[in-house]
């Protein structure tokens, strides 16, 4: 069930090693690492870190929740489980908790530890951002080329050194860090007034679908139930998101081998994407839409549900047009094809999620294997590609795969807007003295949601009082900036640009 909240107290406290085997016989069975992190407990000074896994299994659509008190060390499952990888270099920044033998061990974000009483001998070094012991190759006529974190563009700062022979790209290293704002750390102790605006602030291309995922949370903490016209408003949302940053993803990497034609015809759809969700709550980027116990604002005319479902008419005419040029360009193609490809087993092995697991063939897909909302009702098409496909896990199978998912959402709202339910958009316990009502003590609730870059996992769990002592959030980034790596693998320099736009992941997502 998504979201999924349960009493803290019941989530499995297992010795570390049942823990481990638990997370590697789980994942050699099919399932994923959801979410993977640390809670400071209060009055347990003996162990007082203990590490919370969240556990999904897509064929069956079930989540699992787990935990064990590691100490100050523990064996790494990354050798075994590299899809752990990041989640371990996490930990141990933010803890202190250190994985033996793990084979890439440095600082994820370059902040201070959240421990409260962290013994100065296991901190690493954060005072520098970017300063770490990067990995190099070292051999004849190897040389390191080394980009940003200020790039010659308005764009976030991210570090990339590349170790090539000639223009071959023999290792890709990624170190971000440099847009940590302390979200998660400043969300402990809410929900208060800033939470939420917070949230909408995760990652400002994904607002609906960080600000969902957050309030399916606050809803499960104080058992709102949300009207099904607010349910089927979210889900416009949500996709005309999805629409904006696929129409806006294709069209770059049009311009990144320049093709104008595609690259301004998307620029120019993408921004009647973001004009329609301004037609819903006045924004362009939806802050303010989406709020605990459903919507803040309606379609609440006859005239606005028609110009939307118009909008979307000529807009679903003008993308096809766009994108079809894309396909029957031989010159495009030949430069998508076969570039920065990650094969299918390799993107199970990393966990990645999103287009960029569709593109390598993994059938994951929140709304499918999940589904919350209205995507209970209103079912989706999905947008996989075969696992045998010609091309597959490189730039054109992430170019197919988001041009199959607006076509897929096309559908979807073409079949949801006529049939818009009838009634009240927010809940009713959202106001009067309910409203400030306070969340469940003692519980824990995780919450999935299928954004346009992929899954997005917010963890939380209350204290005593019903207040947050740990808000966890899993950006769809966290999981794949590993995959842009290894698409770089033998790759020339110059398909840099291609392959990243290809991925088009978040640094502050990631960040947080």
């Amino acid at each position: 069930m998504n979201p999924m909240i349960m009493p803290f107290s019941n989530v499995p406290l297992l010795p570390f090693e049942n823990f481990r085997n638990e997370i590697l016989n789980s994942v050699n069975k099919g399932a994923r690492i959801g979410s993977f992190f640390g809670i400071e407990l209060e009055n347990t000074s003996s162990q007082p870190i203990r590490i919370i896994a969240v556990l999904l299994d897509d064929q069956h659509g079930t989540i699992e929740v787990l935990s064990a008190n590691p100490g100050e060390s523990y064996p790494a499952l990354t050798p075994e489980c590299p899809q752990a990888h990041m989640f371990e270099r996490e930990l141990a920044e933010q803890y202190g908790v250190i994985p033996d033998g793990h084979p890439w061990l440095r600082p994820a974000r370059f902040h201070p530890s959240f421990r409260k009483n962290t013994d100065k001998a296991v901190q690493q070094k954060t005072d520098l951002i970017g300063v770490a012991d990067f990995f190099r190759i070292d051999g004849e006529e190897i040389h390191e080329v080394a980009v940003g974190p200020v790039h010659a563009g308005v764009i976030e700062p991210g570090h990339f050194r590349f170790q090539c022979h000639g223009e071959k790209v023999f290792h890709l290293e990624i170190s971000l860090g440099y847009q940590h704002r302390g979200i998660e750390k400043a969300l402990m102790g809410g929900p208060g007034k800033r939470s939420i605006y917070q949230i909408e602030t995760l990652a400002g291309d994904t607002t609906i679908g960080h600000t969902i995922a957050y309030c399916q949370i606050i809803e499960s903490l104080k058992r709102l139930n949300v009207p099904e016209r607010g349910h089927a408003l979210r889900a416009v949302a949500l996709e005309l998101e999805r629409f904006a940053n696929h129409t806006g993803d294709l069209g770059a990497l049009a311009g990144d081998v320049g093709f104008l034609p595609t690259s301004a015809f998307c620029g120019r759809i993408r921004g009647d994407f973001l004009n329609m969700t301004a037609l819903l709550c006045g924004s362009r980027l939806g802050r303010g839409f989406v709020r605990p116990g459903g919507t803040a604002f309606d379609i609440d005319t006859v005239e606005r549900l028609e110009k939307m479902s118009e909008s979307l008419k000529k807009a679903e005419k003008d993308t096809n047009v766009a994108i079809q040029l894309i396909w029957d360009s031989s010159a495009i193609m030949s430069r998508f094809e076969t570039t920065g490809t990650v094969k299918h087993a390799a993107g199970i092995s990393l966990g990645l999620v999103g287009p960029a697991a569709r593109a390598c063939g993994n059938e994951i897909d929140v709304r499918q294997n999940f589904p919350f909302g209205q995507y209970l009702s209103t079912k989706i098409l999905p947008g996989y590609l075969s696992k045998s496909g010609i091309g597959i896990g490189d730039v054109a199978a992430r170019a197919y795969i988001r041009g199959l998912e607006i076509q897929n959402s096309f559908i979807f709202l073409k079949e949801l807007l006529p049939k818009l339910p009838s009634g009240n958009t927010l809940s009713s316990d959202c106001k009067g003295p309910e409203a400030n009502q306070q969340l469940a003590a003692n519980s824990l609730v995780v919450s999935l949601v299928e954004g346009w870059r992929g899954e997005i996992c917010h963890t939380a769990i209350t204290d005593s009082r019903g207040q947050f002592i740990r808000y966890k959030v899993v950006d769809p980034s966290f999981h794949n900036w590993i995959g842009l790596g290894l698409a770089m693998r033998n790759q020339a320099i110059s398909d840099f640009p291609l392959c990243n736009k290809s991925f088009n992941l978040s640094y502050c997502g990631f960040d947080l």
